[in-house]
């Protein structure tokens, strides 16, 4: 499987650099993953598409405002630190830039000394260990002194921290949005669960690694990235029973969909269960949980095309793409959105 087979071609107009001022406003593109016919609606639309009975599953993850800039001692040259995995109370996993010129034992001011930080080792793929010292609660200095972590796509930058989050978001701990649920308003869910759906809550902690382009040729060589997930003893009876009694499991974005898949064995039972998940899917991959999916239009040649590609065919999915171009659809996390349908 070549990785140029994921390729398509995207203006660079049609990156959406800002959300929309009404989240469910947002066009959405209806696929049918068996024919391939595909039909133009906008995001409230959706409810047209679930059904009473059905489980529609969403990622409660939270994104923290986890890029901070700072400089060294007597050194005016900037340094970003982009917080990845908290190690424990006040030492995290970073990514820093410039890395040359950070080494271990390198010490960093931000915010006019609120807070402090020294690196204390570099780990795998050159991430950095830094542990930080401020007087205060962590999260109201992070709040105070940190930014959204943006796709590297987007340059604009973003008023209001929260809409880089889901309006469920719950659980902190994301480096990146799931973007796909950035589409739901408050009213909106209220509206699907009043319909007779079950809303149903599972956490996926989102890597930069979602942003990392796959640099193999043949696809089956690419070592996925490792996210942290939870799926709680609640979730898989919910997820469980909609499958019993015949509903469909319907996955907000890619990471909800990897959570559940992570968490079942191949007789498509869900089980409670947390930890690390480097499942890597793409064509081929047999689904044992998920029905039907709500995502967005990736990257080209990202393991996230693959993995709506594995659901609706690569063929099918390039044909949409490509009439999502024709349309002008805005693409990738402040975009439209996509429901792939049996």
């Amino acid at each position: 499987m070549n990785l140029h087979d994921f390729n398509y071609e995207l203006p660079q107009e049609l990156i959406a650099q800002d959300p929309l001022e009404d989240r469910s406003s947002s066009r959405l593109l209806v696929l049918d993953k068996n024919t391939g016919e595909y039909e133009h609606k906008v995001f409230t639309d959706i409810v047209d598409h679930i059904h009473p009975g059905d489980c529609l599953v969403i990622n409660d993850t939270k994104v923290i405002p986890a890029r901070l800039i700072g400089h060294r001692p007597d050194k005016e040259e900037k340094v970003e630190v982009l917080l990845l995995r908290r190690i424990e109370a006040d030492l995290w996993e970073t990514l820093v830039r410039p890395g040359k010129k950070c080494r271990a034992g390198t010490e960093l001011i931000f915010g006019d000394g609120l807070l402090n930080a020294t690196i204390e080792d570099v780990v795998e793929e050159g991430n950095r260990l830094v542990r930080f010292r401020f007087e205060g609660i962590w999260e109201e200095v992070l709040d105070r002194l940190g930014q959204m972590p943006l796709p590297p796509y987007i340059t604009h930058t973003l008023k209001d921290k929260s809409r880089y989050n889901t309006v469920y978001a719950e659980h902190e701990g994301s480096a990146a949005a799931p973007t796909a649920g950035l589409h739901f308003t408050k009213e909106l869910l209220a509206r699907i669960e009043a319909m007779g759906v079950d809303i149903v809550h599972v956490t996926l902690h989102v890597g930069l690694g979602t942003f990392r382009p796959v640099k193999e040729e043949n696809v089956l060589d690419h070592h996925m990235h490792s996210e942290y997930y939870v799926v709680t003893d609640a979730a898989a009876d919910r997820i469980n029973a909609a499958k019993a009694r015949g509903g469909r499991v319907i996955c907000v974005g890619t990471t909800s969909c990897r959570t559940v898949e992570s968490a079942s064995t191949d007789d498509g039972v869900v089980h409670a269960q947390s930890g690390w998940t480097e499942i890597f899917i793409y064509p081929g991959y047999r689904f044992k949980v998920l029905d039907e999916l709500i995502t967005n239009f990736h990257l080209p040649e990202s393991t996230l095309i693959m993995l709506v590609s594995a659901l609706a065919g690569r063929e099918n999915v390039l044909r949409a793409y490509e009439e999502a171009v024709r349309q002008r659809y805005r693409f990738f996390s402040f975009g439209d959105a996509m429901f792939i349908k049996c």
